[in-house]
């Protein structure tokens, strides 16, 4: 049977292409990294093993012998480097992957570092009335963020120009180290703290930051119907972008703040009315002050009872950045009356004689013949 252990170490088939061995070697290296499983003596017998089957693989000629004769097919070959690794070619590339992707990337083409960068975005958290929210608004704000220094153009150099590649990294922002004859480090460069470029000359205005700290105020407009927990998108508005990189964006957090009468549940509104023992039996109207600014006529049927929830269509709030309303409910609160004068009672007095047939109470009589069900 032939040897597969190589690709067992590379969890891959036999057949695998290139790019698949290529692919599954990045993985297995990265997972049993050392920086990755510090003092797993394990992990790292693991990562020789996988380094030894790629360093056969990716060669066709030792991929042939292997497949055919196995391990010692390949013995003696050459081009082999200390512990049997060699560190040239196709090899070194992948390591370089692997190393820019553990390390955080930050890199361009030809492992140079970026220089131009985006700015980071920013959130601003901004509390508006029910009232603004039915109607929209328009809002002006301030909050801290940065912009380019004018005087150097955000280059952080006394002439304002792009400044020299770091003569430590050579413009990748990355040192290595090499430990214990095998292993290979990165670090940031410690010239020019990981951008790649050295000012030697820095900007008398900005200290060779190439930026400055500001607080910025702009007007945010806030469509009608805007509800709690959206966002508003400003391009641009972020901090600045680092040597002539685009600004990040702002995002304007909405929290709609409680109403004194009103309480929202999408485009409805809704609230409490009290109304008088004699108006919930008779009949009549309510005025209660509406969203819009105008009144609100709410119309309580004869008989209504407490708690009875009374829709009034199309005036409740605006849809998001529409022209239709949802409805408003009324939930009536009938009060009882707690002190009556003596012309009061006598009118209840002759009330409540005139109802003693239940006539006009069918749910007080239907309730005590279920009571008196029970006592049969």
């Amino acid at each position: 049977m032939a040897d597969t252990e190589y690709y067992d170490l590379l969890e891959v088939a036999p057949s695998a292409s290139q790019d698949e061995i290529k692919r599954a070697f990045r993985k297995q290296a990265m997972k049993y990294h050392p920086d990755r499983n510090p003092g797993d003596k394990e992990a790292e017998q693991k990562f020789k093993q996988i380094n030894e089957a790629y360093e056969v693989l990716k060669d066709d000629q030792k991929r042939a012998a292997y497949d055919h004769y196995g391990k010692e097919g390949v013995n003696g070959m050459g081009g082999m480097g200390a512990g049997g690794f060699d560190f040239s070619g196709g090899f070194a590339d992948v390591f370089n992957d692997i190393f820019s992707e553990f390390m955080g990337g930050g890199r361009g083409r030809g492992g140079k570092a970026v220089y131009e960068q985006r700015g980071s975005d920013l959130r601003y958290n901004l509390n508006i009335t029910l009232e603004k929210a039915f109607s929209g608004c328009e809002e002006e704000i301030t909050y801290p963020t940065t912009e380019n220094c004018e005087k150097c153009h955000g280059h952080g150099t006394k002439n304002g120009k792009k400044p020299e590649e770091c003569p430590t990294c050579h413009g990748s922002g990355k040192v290595r180290r090499q430990q214990g004859g095998f292993f290979v480090f990165e670090t940031a460069c410690p010239t020019c703290g990981g951008s790649g470029y050295a000012v030697s000359n820095p900007c008398p205005e900005c200290k060779g930051a190439g930026q400055k700290k500001v607080n910025k105020t702009i007007k945010i407009k806030i469509k009608p119907g805007i509800e709690s927990n959206m966002r508003i998108r400003v391009a641009g508005g972020g901090m600045a972008g680092i040597h002539g990189g685009e600004n990040g964006d702002l995002y304007v957090g909405i929290m709609v703040e409680p109403h004194k009468l009103y309480e929202r549940n999408g485009t409805d509104l809704y609230t409490s009315v009290p109304v008088s023992v004699s108006c919930a039996i008779l009949g009549g109207k309510v005025e209660i002050p509406g969203i819009d600014g105008e009144k609100v006529e709410v119309e309580v049927p004869a008989g209504t009872q407490n708690d009875t929830l009374i829709k009034v269509k199309g005036k409740g709030m605006v849809l998001y950045d529409t022209e239709k309303r949802g409805d408003l409910f009324v939930n009536v609160k009938v009060v009882i009356p707690t002190k009556l004068n003596a012309k009061q009672k006598e009118l209840m007095e002759a009330f409540r004689a005139e109802s003693k047939d239940d006539s006009c109470q069918p749910e007080i009589k239907g309730f005590f013949d279920k009571v008196a069900d029970l006592f049969k």
